[in-house]
């Protein structure tokens, strides 16, 4: 029998956010960081065919942002992709998907705040013992937002992400007439396996879409408005990523695989001395705007874990569309805080923390599209879109290996929860 603990918990689905703010803040959560470095990684590993490489996966994404905006629509809950998994898989599965994303995913908030500060300070030229501080500015300035509640931070988002594309629209604009059809040839340089490459790392730039799960039961009219802005964000992030990466190809030429910083190199070709100014600005807002989506998803899937009893009890306040998760957004700047700390004390290495993020988003992932097969109704569009998420999906289990050892450990914490709380309760009747 399952216990009052563990049980789904009835979340009312009628918050305020509306299609704009909804919108903002799905394209925030997949236009990211990805947006600085993955042109000129791109175009390194596949040449001109990375386009190719753009295009595959925006086709790619579409079943996996379509699986998470039907279960959003459907069931608006606080606690996002673990509430689906606990109604198909039970408890323990959904503590292991709740901690995935709250105490494995969380270890990518201080690596966002990290490349942004990095942009800044070469921008500016700034000295790089300010990373630290900047980065930090850039975790805290959405944390603030959150707490006065998702609707302040939806329309913050809002403001960042119009910021956001309205400079992306300026370098893009002024790169395309000047594209070279030289650039494109050879199209093939490292044949298809080049574009396979291209295509992994793209992948990760059209991550990012479960965080709208969490944050559900705060639209006005899930079921209209979640299928909706997803569409729309979809649309903006596949058609910036695309020409943004022809204009990085057909500008730069070969020059585009070989400069790390390919946003700077493009916006100083063609908007000489707005270039950098663009670019420094691109990088803050793309940080604060990452921050501000994940962290209005932390917030309350940390109300929900603990409403479930997979945290303490304190931190469920704020659970309950339109409700502030101030408590829960405080842990959360908690945690970000070790993996900040520890961040520190290995001078800045970004490669570890990426690690535990992404090995926790595939986890999600593979699990998370499991149970939408489960609970979706069968032969729907959502649930053979949910079949083509499962099968990619085990694609990049397969590919993540060995990089699936920190999912693994929360796993085995999860576990032990279940065994504690078993044993408790046979104690309890002898």
């Amino acid at each position: 029998m399952t216990s009052t603990a563990t049980r789904p918990r009835p979340v009312a689905a009628h918050g305020r956010l509306g299609i704009v703010q909804g919108t903002a803040l799905y394209v925030a959560s997949v236009l990211g960081t990805g947006l600085l470095v993955l042109p000129g990684l791109a175009a390194e590993a596949a040449g001109p065919a990375s386009v190719l490489a753009v295009l595959a996966v925006i086709a790619l994404s579409i079943p996996l942002a379509g699986t998470f905006a039907a279960l959003a629509a459907r069931y608006p809950d606080a606690g996002g992709v673990a509430s689906y998994v606990r109604r198909a898989l039970g408890a323990t599965a959904a503590r292991m998907t709740g901690y995935w994303f709250f105490f494995g995913v969380c270890a990518g908030a201080p690596v966002v705040g990290v490349l942004g500060a990095e942009y800044v300070v070469a921008v500016a030229g700034i000295d790089r013992a300010g990373v630290p501080i900047l980065a930090a500015a850039i975790m805290l300035i959405p944390f603030g937002a959150n707490l006065l509640g998702i609707r302040v931070a939806g329309w913050m988002q809002f403001v960042l992400t119009g910021l956001l594309l309205s400079v992306v629209v300026a370098v893009v604009a002024a790169a395309l007439p000047a594209v070279e059809a030289s650039a494109f040839t050879p199209f093939l340089p490292r044949g298809w396996a080049g574009v396979g490459t291209a295509i992994s790392l793209f992948v990760w730039a059209f991550a990012g879409w479960e965080v709208g799960t969490h944050i559900a039961a705060e639209f006005r009219n899930p079921r209209r408005v979640i299928p909706l802005a997803t569409a729309i964000a979809l649309l903006l992030t596949g058609v910036s990523y695309l020409l943004l990466q022809v204009a990085t190809v057909g500008v730069l030429g070969e020059g585009a695989g070989a400069d790390a910083v390919p946003l700077l190199s493009l916006a100083q070709t063609v908007l000489p001395g707005f270039g950098p100014v663009a670019v420094g600005a691109v990088a803050a807002i793309v940080s604060v705007g990452v921050m501000n989506a994940y962290l209005a998803a932390f917030g309350k899937l940390g109300a929900s874990l603990a409403a479930n009893g997979d945290l303490p009890r304190w931190f469920r306040r704020g659970e309950e569309a339109g409700g502030i998760p101030r408590r829960a957004l405080s842990l959360t700047m908690a945690v970000v805080a070790v993996y900040f700390a520890l961040m520190l004390v290995v001078d800045l290495d970004l490669e570890p923390f990426i690690l535990v993020h992404t090995s926790n988003m595939v986890s999600i992932y593979a699990v998370g599209m499991v149970a939408a097969l489960l609970i979706l109704r069968r032969w729907s569009v959502g649930w053979w879109m949910a079949l083509v998420a499962a099968v990619l999906s085990a694609g990049l289990l397969a590919l993540a290996g060995v990089k699936l050892v920190p999912s693994l450990v929360l796993a085995l914490i999860a576990v032990a929860v279940t065994v504690w709380r078993r044993a408790r309760i046979a104690r309890a009747r002898t």
